[in-house]
């Protein structure tokens, strides 16, 4: 809520949204949202928007003196907590992922970072294995959600990094993007079924990767590049629990295959049968999408964070 304070005084102080967001580093956009949030919670309405022109409210001059003295003390007690070097460095990181990736990536991402600290601190076990130094690294806050929320959220300063799909508008000059993998996609339906994916279209309800999410809005071009009409069915957020719907004889889908235990090839293998799912290929171009960190670039500079995506990375290129 800080934050919010602060975006509050700046925005009151230069008298323009798109002005508080060059001095703060944020888009318009972001601005915006955080002085909404900030009028929600207080349940007062801080400016008078007329167009693209904004004012104090009457709510809004009457607590700027306010929100000016906490945002003055925290940034007093800021100043004393940076000079404990130790301490900063064990702030928490809040990592926004994706239910895939949460599913798939980060639990070996994290043993591989949590045992880090353990292998250069030469901490064992009893038994003489190594074990994690758990006390020597930052708490992680995950928080899930679709790419485009993540994508919101990192905008609006709330996460350090994502875990999610590539965004199709530019990195902005404060983030970088690390590419960690290409999920291929695959047609799938209900264990036995035959035929083509045309013929799935044909007969059988269209379980929906959401059109509104990255990855669904790949599927909705896919289908529309080969002419490809399906009869629709329900439509879902996350890959895994579209797999769980198929599985259940509910329909067809599209999917990544890879970060929920599909062979990528499309082919019948072992991995199909123990999914309970057929799989095929899609024709043409291969579909995928591109899955990395979008992280903010001053985020990057604290080693306990750079150190977490190399371990995403290491497990991503571990996954073939």
């Amino acid at each position: 809520m800080i934050r919010y304070l602060k975006t509050f005084v700046t925005a009151a102080e230069t008298a323009s949204f798109s002005a508080a967001g060059a001095r703060l580093g944020l888009t318009q956009s972001a601005v915006s949202a955080q002085i909404q949030r900030l009028e929600d919670d207080l349940g007062v309405l801080l400016f008078e928007r007329t167009g693209r022109a904004v004012s104090l409210s009457d709510d809004g001059r009457r607590l700027l003196a306010q929100a000016q003295g906490v945002v003055s003390a925290y940034q007093s007690m800021r100043g004393e907590a940076g000079a404990q070097g130790a301490q900063a460095a064990l702030a928490p990181i809040h990592i926004g992922a994706i239910l895939t990736v949460q599913l798939g990536l980060l639990p070996g991402a994290i043993q591989r970072w949590s045992a880090a600290p353990a292998r250069s601190a030469g901490v064992s076990t009893s038994a003489g294995s190594l074990a994690p130094l758990a006390s020597a690294l930052p708490h992680l806050n995950i928080v899930p959600g679709m790419s485009v929320q993540l994508l919101a959220q990192i905008d609006a300063r709330e996460l350090d990094l994502a875990v999610m799909i590539r965004p199709r508008i530019g990195v902005p000059a404060d983030m970088k993007w690390i590419t960690l993998m290409h999920e291929p996609y695959v047609a799938i339906a209900p264990k036995g079924t035959r035929g083509t994916v045309a013929d799935w279209a044909a007969t059988l309800p269209f379980v929906r990767y959401n059109r509104r999410s990255y990855g669904g809005d790949l599927v909705e071009r896919y289908l529309r590049r080969h002419r490809l009409w399906v009869r629709e069915g329900v439509e879902l957020d996350e890959p895994e629990v579209i797999l769980r719907m198929v599985r259940a004889r509910l329909g067809w889908a599209m999917v990544p295959a890879t970060l929920i235990g599909l062979p990528s090839g499309g082919v019948a293998t072992g991995k199909a049968a123990a999914a309970g799912v057929q799989v095929l290929p899609l024709s043409g171009v291969p579909l995928t999408r591109e899955l990395g960190v979008l992280a903010r670039q001053s985020a990057l500079k604290r080693e306990p964070v750079a150190a977490l995506v190399k371990c995403l990375t290491d497990e991503a290129q571990s996954r073939g």
